[in-house]
């Protein structure tokens, strides 16, 4: 039977193929290429081996120690290359290259082949090597990146200058996410999607096919919890796009739903096998395992509502940052920090200005954490930035739409992207358009069209607001959430509603807060909102802060932040997931108990 833990180490663990598929990630041949000569003397060709002295280690960026390349000088272009000892694929197969994430612009090659590009430097891509693989042996893999300091790029917390400054950090170039191969049938799923409706007793399953059926395909859909079937049901495919409602029966039953559901307290996970059939003779075409979580997420009169009940919001802005690796991270690191999270109390995390790794999210749907998931950020308004953020954002949504620990989007924080939304009518109307775009495509889910201030459209209303007097939090957002009349309000020099914009009872959520930092070492350069003395001090401003926005009409929070990130030193933890005060104290803080 599919287990889940046979899932948490691949890279795309809501459809996996098994055992078809082999990681590349490890020890590149690797170059930098600061005067853009490389496709000139044809570094892509494999007799070429003059610019290859140097060794990377993939998935981690050369700004990283983790690569051992560590340099965070600006290189706008690099180079990687490896020997491959590859097989042609059998008759009806196909091999499949995957890049998880490559920053900014791909170009790849096989034995001197163009192979595939890609722009957008937080979603994956797949080349398809079939017809370049004619024999085994040895094969020369060569990928070009291309990542300039360009403002109009979607480039989220990594710097544009030479060095880091106030929030923004070292770069995260190139290859960052994982590589790997995939055999696959000659016709083959390509992605699916799924969808529960609590309320119906359904699942919802859209499913895509490489291309048009070469003859009449039946898709069958088997969904067990555990050893119990809940559900089997056999289609006719259409064409290469399909949908299909199955009907769950247990769902039915509404004294056993906490056995069914998924919530942070009970995250239970549906195992998913989806078969491939030949409709005439019922040959299998092709296999392919996945995992959903059953529930639902809604928004009424203020209320964040999971399953149709209140769930308040106790999460923390997490940057997914590590010292060593950058925004890249191995695996143990990405379940790790989803316990971390867990161990401290919080039921959710905000990932803010990066694409996670798709194994993070696994880990939160297997955990129970709950998820916003952001869009990093351009930061100049222009038709580039229009195209490479409307291109990528919707390349994320349709990729992670499926995870249940997913409860809501983000493409626009601050502004960003959108310096003057209220004075530039063409900004408020790319904003708004992600906003439609993101429920296009997903509409179960919540989306928040610019979180912190200048809200235009929107489901959940996202305040910054990193005052540290606690009375200020309970005047502010108390009485005048719960009646809607604190419309007038601008957090950070920013007004808070664009004109027209009313509140007909969307959640208020504090989606950052706090930011106090203990006095930092004299030497190191440090950004925070406050300093407090000691960690006696940073409890108790901690503990009066949260506690302030337990006791107003607030549907949740968000504390800034989850963990140090280089110079912003204002974590719960240091860099290293070290707490800055007990464990305990902090899930007393944050779950309510140090009140009682």
């Amino acid at each position: 039977m599919h287990s889940h833990l046979d899932v948490a180490g691949h890279p795309r663990p809501q459809l996996v193929r098994e055992p078809d598929w082999r990681d590349l990630c490890g020890t590149w041949q690797f170059a930098h290429d600061d005067a853009d000569q490389g496709r000139r003397a044809r570094w892509m060709a494999p007799e070429t081996t003059a610019p290859w002295t140097r060794a990377i280690t993939v998935p981690y960026p050369p700004e990283s120690p983790a690569s051992g390349i560590h340099d965070t000088d600006q290189h706008p272009v690099l180079w990687y290359r490896r020997t491959l000892d590859l097989r042609a694929p059998a008759p009806g197969r196909r091999l499949l290259l995957h890049f998880g994430a490559v920053d900014h612009r791909a170009d790849v090659w096989l034995d001197g082949h163009l192979a595939g590009r890609h722009e957008g430097g937080h979603t994956g891509f797949t080349c398809d090597l079939t017809d370049l693989v004619t024999a085994g042996g040895p094969h020369v893999l060569v990928v070009r990146a291309e990542d300039r300091p360009d403002p109009a790029q979607p480039r989220g917390k990594q710097d544009w200058r030479a060095e880091p400054h106030v929030v923004w950090y070292h770069r995260t170039s190139g290859i960052w996410q994982p590589v790997w191969l995939e055999e696959v049938p000659e016709q083959h799923l390509t992605a699916l999607h799924w969808e529960s409706d609590i309320a119906h007793a359904r699942v919802r399953c859209r499913t895509r096919l490489d291309r048009w059926p070469d003859q009449p395909l039946d898709l069958t859909v088997r969904l067990r919890l555990g050893d119990r079937l809940l559900a089997e049901q056999r289609v006719r495919l259409e064409g290469p796009e399909n949908e299909t409602d199955i009907a769950v029966p247990a769902l039915r039953h509404g004294q056993d739903l906490d056995d069914l559901l998924w919530s942070p307290e009970h995250p239970h996970l549906v195992d998913a096998t989806l078969e491939l059939t030949d409709a005439e003779d019922g040959a299998l075409v092709d296999r392919v395992h996945s995992y959903l979580g059953l529930r639902d997420i809604g928004w009424d009169d203020g209320v964040f509502l999971l399953n149709h009940k209140p769930c308040f919001l106790r999460f923390a802005l997490q940057q997914g940052y590590w010292p060593a690796s950058h925004l890249a991270a191995p695996a143990d690191a990405l379940r790790e920090e989803a316990e971390l999270a867990k161990s401290i109390g919080l039921n959710g995390l905000r990932l803010h200005q990066k694409i996670e790794d798709p194994r993070f999210l696994y880990w939160a749907d297997r955990l129970g954490l709950m998820l916003w998931g952001e869009m990093p950020s351009a930061y100049a308004f222009g038709t580039p930035t229009v195209e490479r953020v409307t291109a990528e954002w919707t390349a994320a949504v349709l990729r992670d739409v499926s995870h249940p620990s997913l409860v809501a989007w983000v493409p626009v924080n601050e502004s960003w992207s959108v310096p003057h939304p209220a004075e530039v009518p063409a900004q408020r109307h790319f904003m708004d358009a992600l906003y439609h775009l993101t429920k296009a495509l997903d509409p179960s889910r919540p989306a928040v069209s610019n979180d912190g201030w200048e809200i235009s459209a929107a489901d959940i209303w996202g305040v910054h607001d990193y005052t540290q007097d606690p009375r200020d939090l309970r005047e502010r957002y108390g009485a005048s959430v719960r009646t809607g009349a604190f419309g007038e309000r601008w957090p950070g020099a920013r007004r808070l509603l664009l004109d027209g914009v009313r509140h007909t009872g969307q959640p208020v959520v504090l989606s950052e807060f706090g930011g106090a930092t203990l006095v930092p070492e004299e030497s190191a350069p440090w950004f925070g909102y406050d300093t407090v003395a000691s960690p006696e001090d940073f409890a108790a401003r901690l503990a009066a802060l949260v506690s302030a926005a337990e006791d107003s009409g607030l549907a949740g929070y968000c504390y800034t932040q989850f963990t140090d990130t280089l110079q912003e030193t204002n974590g719960l933890f240091d860099a290293d997931r070290r707490p800055k005060i007990e464990r305990e104290t902090l899930r007393a803080i944050l779950t309510g108990r140090a009140r009682s």
